[in-house]
């Protein structure tokens, strides 16, 4: 019986072992790339740390500035509301609408499917920060295109009331992703409920509000709260195309603390920024989950956490 538990023991060690060997590097990553920086940050939030010396423990007094004495902190913060509060509600209407066509059994459409994903992988990148900066040029394309329509040029990216709203299309523009996640989201509506609807005579309104938005609220779900969480990080396209201008109309807060940390050599302060926008993630995303309850509908009836 001994010999048989002691058997067992070394089994279970060997497999516990295989196990770990298998998940060590990821085990390594994420202790070196995550969990460290990720502790190190709120230990240098407290500190004046400027990467060039011995950082210099100061208590709360990087929050104090930032909150009372830092008018860049409240510009950025506003900034960045109202590029998020744009830019993920039109990223998924435009998701959506493109998911219901791409979800019509016509032919050749696996290929369309494939070219509007193409924008999520390169729309991220410097190099499409770069094009959109050129299309939305005083003289550029789409300023062209308006001129033929008889419309005025618009001053797209030197305008404090439009330069905002144009970075955040370029946000809207990467909506492979989300448009994917919908399609899937699609496939797995019934279609009985698609012919009784049409049988009783519902019109393609009611069908679209009464069964297919129903359907798809665990995804929007999902959607709404990976998106919102990489628009707060979003500041390539403010870095890249404006550089936060004009007059700080596009200066997001990820911008700011990328400036302060890598540009202005205060990573104390720069530390202390991040845990506040991850507090803001978190409370929002927190908000995000107590409200579910009363629109996220699942099959079986449940609700979410």
């Amino acid at each position: 019986m001994i010999m048989q538990l002691r058997r067992k023991v070394k089994i279970a060690n060997r497999k516990g072992a295989i196990g770990l060997l298998y998940i060590s590097l990821w085990l390594v990553g994420f202790l070196v790339f995550q969990l460290y920086p990720f502790v190190s940050s709120f230990v240098f939030s407290f500190t004046d740390y400027s990467l060039l010396k011995t950082p210099k423990f100061v208590g709360l007094d990087n929050y104090y500035y930032m909150f009372f004495k830092d008018p860049l902190f409240w510009k950025s913060l506003w900034v960045t509301s109202v590029y998020v509060f744009f830019s993920v509600p039109a990223k998924l209407v435009f998701a959506l609408l493109i998911a219901l066509v791409l979800a019509m059994k016509l032919k050749g459409i696996s290929i369309f499917r494939t070219i509007y994903y193409i924008p999520s992988i390169m729309g991220g990148s410097v190099a499409i920060a770069i094009l959109w900066k050129v299309l939305f040029d005083t003289n550029g394309i789409i300023n062209q295109m308006l001129f033929y329509l008889s419309i005025g040029p618009i001053n797209w990216l030197g305008s404090p009331d439009v330069a905002l709203y144009t970075i955040g299309l370029l946000t809207v523009w990467q909506f492979g992703s989300s448009m994917v996640i919908f399609l899937a989201g699609l496939k797995q509506i019934p279609e009985e409920l698609y012919e009784a609807a049409k049988i009783d005579g519902a019109s393609g309104f009611r069908i679209f509000f009464n069964i297919t938005v129903p359907m798809l609220t665990p995804i929007i779900f999902f959607n709404l709260i990976m998106q919102m969480v990489n628009a707060f990080q979003d500041f390539t396209g403010a870095l890249v195309i404006t550089k936060g201008g004009p007059l700080n109309s596009t200066y997001l807060y990820a911008l700011k603390l990328y400036d302060d940390g890598f540009k202005f050599f205060k990573m104390g302060y720069a530390s202390a920024l991040s845990w506040v926008l991850f507090i803001i993630i978190m409370l929002l995303t927190s908000l995000v989950f107590k409200s579910s309850s009363s629109w996220v509908h699942y099959d079986d009836g449940g609700k979410t956490v």
